[in-house]
């Protein structure tokens, strides 16, 4: 039987939340997602524009986020801040939504791009018909599906047993895949200066075209506002999670600094790669080559191209270790956010309590069964296109939650202001929402059931009011 501890250990320095911030960053876009984003606009200029956009506002947001850590620094991050903005409906919404399918299908999609990728390894883990283990009706079992839910398994498992195991996985994994990276990048730019490819993708960087197997079509106007929505939900889905620290500010050293400084320095640190890494693809890449990469497998084009035929292999490898280290990330802050819900009364009472080492271990358990059934369902493509689009607008709830509490609470302790105040987290807010409406011209059907997910939590967030009043009765 768990024991309850009444309160989590601050036991994460500045390093430490750095890497959980760019760990969970970095999973398994960045080495796919510029093939869907170049079939879009079709050309390197918009390419790398797509890209510094969405680093753009990752850190306008990363820093306003800033002022609301040092503000309330404890667990459960944005849920703590949308209810102290707004009101707990809008905190139980977002909580609602995080544990219905932010959290949970980001684990399971990055729980199987990691099998997908150790099937380099082992031909028995591809998705392919002759693999499968199961048909009932539409829902097909696969190995690779099942060795996904063993590795969530085994890294809930690893963080209930306490921060420390967590936070060894979690800076081992991050720093070796920054150095990977970083080689991998080198090493393309060493190759592209006796290549002329550079040059050739550089032609017509600024006219946005529309990419198929058959051809290109142009795209001009306010088409292209649509193009640019629908090629960000790659880089945005590729630069998400790095708000994930601010769930276990509980378990941060000095953290009314610390989370604020990890937040700069962990996406300052992950835009300068994802930039540098399309700079690379373009550089060793024909645009056709990227737009079209097997399974748009970008990386591991560039990596063939770059190291021969053990590229393949050295792309797989960085993708596992990758995505090893980003779920670990996700699997240990998402459970605080829970773990914060259920103290306000608002989630499933078991999920209030600490085990003996300190951590939510039902809370964590909870997240696990959900991940591991969206790993299984098969839908989870699905979901993260609506991710991005429920995503951005709790991101923009929450900086114009910076606003409204400038003013409903101007004598509270801010150690840390946003940057830029008032004129970069609104230009944030209007980028935020022209992307959203942009993606519900584009993409009315995920946009719909994303919405659709979080409105569900209406009727939840009024059952769950009255359930806690009569037990508390």
């Amino acid at each position: 039987m768990s024991e309850q501890n009444p309160s989590f250990k601050p036991s994460l320095g500045l390093l430490d939340a750095t890497m959980i911030v760019a760990g969970s960053m970095i999973g398994s876009g960045i080495f796919i997602v510029s093939a869907d984003i170049t079939r879009n606009v079709g050309s390197a200029g918009w390419l790398i524009l797509v890209w510094l956009i969405t680093g753009f506002m990752t850190l306008t947001a990363a820093l306003s986020y800033g002022e609301l850590s040092a503000m309330f620094p404890k667990a459960g991050g944005q849920y703590v801040y949308l209810k102290e903005a707004f009101n707990p409906l809008a905190g139980f919404l977002y909580g609602w939504s995080f544990f219905a399918v932010i959290q949970t299908a980001t684990i399971a999609a990055v729980g199987v791009a990691f099998s997908k990728f150790a099937g380099k390894f082992f031909p028995v883990l591809n998705m392919s018909d002759e693999n499968i283990l199961v048909q009932i009706s539409w829902l097909k079992i696969y190995p690779a599906q099942l060795l996904s839910i063993v590795l969530i398994v085994l890294l809930t498992y690893i963080n209930t047993k306490g921060i420390q195991g967590g936070k060894l996985i979690q800076t081992t994994f991050t720093v070796t895949k920054l150095l990977s990276l970083f080689g991998l990048i080198g090493f393309g730019f060493l190759l592209a200066a006796k290549s002329s490819v550079w040059n050739a993708n550089w032609q017509d960087a600024w006219k946005m075209h529309s990419v198929s197997p058959q051809g290109a079509t142009p795209v001009l106007g306010v088409a292209m506002l649509g193009a640019i929505a629908a090629s960000m939900v790659g880089s945005i889905f590729s630069s998400d999670s790095w708000n994930n620290v601010t769930f276990i500010a509980g378990e941060i050293k000095n953290p009314k600094k610390n989370i604020g400084l990890s937040l700069f320095l962990g996406t300052g640190i992950v835009t300068i790669i994802y930039v540098a890494a399309n700079l690379m693809y373009i550089s060793v890449l024909p645009l056709n080559d990227i737009a079209f990469a097997q399974q748009d497998r970008v990386a591991v084009t560039a990596s063939n191209v770059i190291f021969g035929e053990a590229g393949s292999y050295v792309i797989a490898v960085m993708i596992m270790i990758s995505t090893f280290g980003c779920n670990n990330g996700l699997i240990l802050a998402g459970a605080r956010v829970y773990y914060t819900m259920a103290q306000d009364g608002l989630f499933f009472k078991k999920a209030a309590t600490l085990n003996k080492n300190a951590v939510p271990e039902w809370a964590l358990w909870a997240q696990c069964v959900i991940a591991s059934v969206l790993c299984l369902s098969g839908r989870y493509g699905d979901l993260l296109d609506m991710i991005s689009f429920v995503v951005v607008i709790f991101y923009v709830l929450t900086i114009i939650g910076i606003f409204i509490l400038r003013k409903k609470r101007p004598d509270i302790e801010r150690p840390y202001k946003a940057f830029g105040y008032p004129v970069l987290p609104a230009i944030y807010i209007v980028m935020g929402i022209a992307f959203c409406i942009a993606l519900i011209f584009q993409k009315p059907v995920y946009a719909g059931w994303g919405l659709g997910i979080v409105l569900l939590g209406i009727p939840l967030y009024f059952i769950a009011r009255r359930s806690d009043a009569a037990s508390t009765k």
